[in-house]
């Protein structure tokens, strides 16, 4: 079920209604937002309902024997066994068969002729993060960062539908506390919520989407029968559907989760700002990175309260993992390194400047940050490492070829990129505008608007770019 479709919209309505219906009678509430979720993502796969629930089950498990055990020890195993049953469930479905495959190459480059068999594993929609969110809860419960929640409220954490399949990953101890609270919703928040799902179905359903089918997947699918130059506007112009479709999705979830009672942390500021890798990270899909920095950079590889030599072994490897969690590929462990080996150079060179190194004006800086980025997305969308190594060599080689690159499709380029440089706080002062409205105006208004993305959606929507992970 994608949000910017007419089945959803109705499910949506529905559960709008319910929500409201029921926003005093606290645990029947709870209730009606599960079984929504498990509603929302049975329309995949009903089986895997099964997987997320069981899942939820273990790390409460998990939780109510450590809070059951006051010996430091016992508690530190029993928070080490609930996280590797998260991974296993995370390294059974997502890379069972990659590695059994490389183990396959392994033995016949060794002489062996095995063939480990693989079982053509069926990956789970949002897999990565629900188990992610899963384990942010489990270790925040023995950290002591989050009480600790009944088996529905952890239920409702982890599969609530607006961020079920794509994040954001949201904090325990952010949305617990409002699992308990009775709901309300002001005029502000629900004009807010109204224009971040209609901006998110703008940059989905018309810039994402056309990039998607007009430019990016022809490029991408055959390289060598383009020029260098539409290479590099398919390039540009993955930068910019990759950046406009996950950040609708955000979009939309903070917005479908406003108009329920629940507010979630801002998962994108505007990320090609950045004037350094490191920046970037801290604009792009903060919920993730941040995740990945407390839980696995500092919290497991020792983060910066090292040599420096540790340090920068940290920050790539934190980094090579990260690639790793995004798919069963070569191409993301490669997208991942190059990341990691960018934040290392960066690392060593800020540590150089009290011997007089200086740091690059602020718009070369982004300039510079752009490029690194749009580069190793080739990576990221490649799925062979052979096609992405072909783009590259053609893309820099200056040959001349098939020009399919339509004004259209450059204009959508700077489109995106328009919306992406936009004012930082334009979404909450147009729903202070829209606040002042009357409801009927509002209404038209959102309606409009609807209508005029539904003419522009062509032959349907194609699912989120982060779906598969």
């Amino acid at each position: 079920m994608l949000f910017p479709t007419l089945t959803f919209h109705v499910f949506f309505l529905l559960v709008f209604a319910a929500n409201w219906l029921l926003r005093k009678a606290g645990e029947w509430r709870l209730i009606l937002l599960l079984i929504a979720s498990w509603v929302f993502y049975g329309a995949w796969d009903w089986r895997f309902v099964a997987l997320l629930q069981a899942s939820a089950l273990i790390n409460w498990g998990a939780a109510r024997l450590i809070l059951a055990t006051p010996e430091a020890r016992r508690r530190k195993f029993w928070v080490s066994i609930g996280v590797v049953l998260n991974l296993v469930i995370l390294g059974f479905f997502k890379y069972f068969d990659f590695f059994a495959e490389q183990l396959t190459i392994l033995l016949q480059s060794a002489g062996w002729e095995r063939d480990v068999p693989l079982l053509g594993i069926i990956l789970p929609v949002g897999v990565s993060f629900f188990t992610f969110q899963g384990m942010s809860y489990l270790i925040d419960v023995y950290q002591g960062k989050s009480k600790p929640a009944g088996l529905l409220e952890l239920n409702v954490l982890m599969s609530f539908f607006p961020h079920l399949v794509a994040g954001p990953i949201v904090r325990p101890s952010h949305i617990l506390p409002q699992l308990r609270e009775r709901p309300h919703l002001t005029r502000q928040v629900a004009a807010t919520s109204l224009i971040l799902i209609l901006w998110g179905v703008v940059k989905k359903a018309v810039i994402a989407n056309e990039l998607s089918v007009n430019l990016v997947d022809p490029v991408f699918a055959s390289p060598a029968t383009h020029s260098a130059l539409e290479l590099a506007v398919a390039a540009y112009g993955y930068a910019v559907q990759i950046y406009c479709d996950f950040s609708a999705y955000s979009d939309m979830a903070i917005g479908l989760a406003g108009l329920l009672g629940f507010r979630f942390p801002r998962n994108f500021n505007q990320p090609y700002r950045a004037a350094t890798l490191q920046d970037f990270w801290r604009r792009w899909h903060i919920s993730l990175s941040t995740w990945l920095r407390d839980y696995l950079y500092i919290a497991a590889l020792g983060g910066s309260r090292q040599s420096m030599a540790r340090t920068c072994f940290a920050l790539f490897m934190t980094m090579v993992l990260g690639g790793l969690w995004h798919g069963a590929s070569w191409n993301f462990i490669i997208w991942g390194t190059i990341h990691g080996a960018i934040l290392v150079v960066e690392r060593v060179w800020k540590s150089l400047k009290p011997s007089g190194i200086g740091t690059l004006p602020n718009w070369a800086g982004q300039l510079l940050t752009f490029h690194i980025v749009t580069v190793a997305w080739i990576f990221f969308r490649c799925k062979e490492f052979t096609t992405a190594k072909d783009y590259l060599s053609l893309l820099f080689s200056g040959t001349s070829g098939v020009q399919l690159a339509s004004p259209w499709m450059v204009a959508l380029i700077l489109l995106g990129m328009a919306c992406h440089f936009g004012p930082a706080d334009a979404i909450q002062r147009l729903g202070r505008r829209a606040a002042a409205l009357p409801a009927l105006a509002f209404a038209l208004l959102g309606t409009l608007t609807l209508l005029v993305v539904e003419g522009l959606l062509g032959e349907g929507v194609a699912p989120f770019i982060y779906f598969q992970f």
